[in-house]
């Protein structure tokens, strides 16, 4: 079960272009900053409490937030692209798509919630659609990234690792219209049971899932804003050329039990980023239920990047 743990500072930061963004931070602001991105639809409480406390603990300043269209942040309703079914054939004949925004807006977002809180430079990690974003955000403004952290995440890159269809078509069922919180509860439960880990180590007690599952529902629910999102993923494309470029420490952290993302997609990017160190966890699937481990990793990985000093701060 998740710990208690109290919030340094907490609220709502105007980022700019009509955004703010609903975030949380904690430990001691004067550690060095660790940003966490999450990924599709998600909120900044699918980041595990006991992963945010190793971090803490490790002697970080843990800064997690809901990107645009997600949680407590800005739900840009009224905006639409095209249905998703044309913006995928569009996406493979290499044709443009239309979306309200593109993940290089979130990776801006991110940027103006660092610029928000005063931070100079920091560790980003991302998640899933997090870490396309977070890749953006360290091709887009390396000064700004003391390394970088990607779980579970893709390159783009269409003839890279597909997830498998049992994956696949367990994200893109919708629950009923007009679910209660106990419906939604039961409909991703079954999602996670899906993409998670398999039966071991890393898999989440049902009791667990289901509790933390009830404490997302009741906060927010933003389907229109999942989709917005998703819209964002197939128009932004591939990042291949861009990871070529990268100059920064990188880490590649993946379940090898992951079938939405599978492992390939994890050896594509260590592939394409110069220096990058691959880790794979053995019987961890798409989720964080490896939570003391992928904070062992990260907490070190970030450490021996050389940022165990004071952050420098925007003045």
């Amino acid at each position: 079960m998740d710990t208690a743990l109290t919030a340094y500072r907490a609220g709502h930061a105007d980022v700019g272009r009509g955004i703010a963004l609903a975030y949380e931070t904690y430990g001691a602001p004067e550690q060095p900053a660790i940003v966490l991105i999450m990924g599709l639809g998600m909120q900044l409480t699918a980041w595990p409490q006991a992963l945010v406390r190793h971090l803490v603990d490790a002697g970080f300043h843990v800064v997690r937030f809901d990107n645009r269209d997600a949680g407590l942040s800005t739900q840009l309703d009224g905006q639409r692209g095209m249905a998703l079914p044309m913006a995928l054939v569009r996406a493979r004949l290499g044709l443009s798509v239309a979306a309200p925004y593109l993940l290089h807006d979130l990776a801006r977002d991110t940027v103006g919630l660092m610029d928000a809180l005063g931070l100079d430079r920091a560790h980003v990690v991302g998640a899933s659609m997090g870490g396309m974003v977070a890749q953006l955000v360290a091709s887009g403004f390396a000064a700004r990234v003391a390394s970088l952290t990607l779980l579970m995440s893709h390159s783009g890159a269409a003839n890279v690792a597909p997830p498998h269809w049992a994956a696949a078509a367990a994200l893109l069922r919708r629950p009923p219209a007009h679910a209660s919180v106990e419906q939604l509860v039961e409909h991703y439960f079954r999602l996670f049971r899906v993409i998670g880990s398999p039966p071991g180590p890393h898999r989440l007690a049902d009791d667990v899932l289901r509790a933390r599952l009830h404490a997302t529902f009741s906060r927010a629910w933003r389907p229109a804003g999942t989709y917005r999102q998703l819209l964002a993923i197939v128009a932004s494309g591939e990042r291949s050329a861009l990871l070529r470029q990268l100059q920064v420490p990188t880490l590649v952290l993946h379940g090898a039990a992951d079938p939405l993302v599978p492992p390939a997609a994890a050896r594509d990017l260590a592939a394409k980023i110069p220096g990058a160190r691959l880790r794979l966890i053995e019987q961890l699937g798409h989720d964080l239920g490896a939570e003391a481990l992928i904070g062992q990793e990260i907490a070190a990985f970030c450490a021996a990047a050389g940022q165990r000093a004071q952050p420098q701060r925007r003045r």
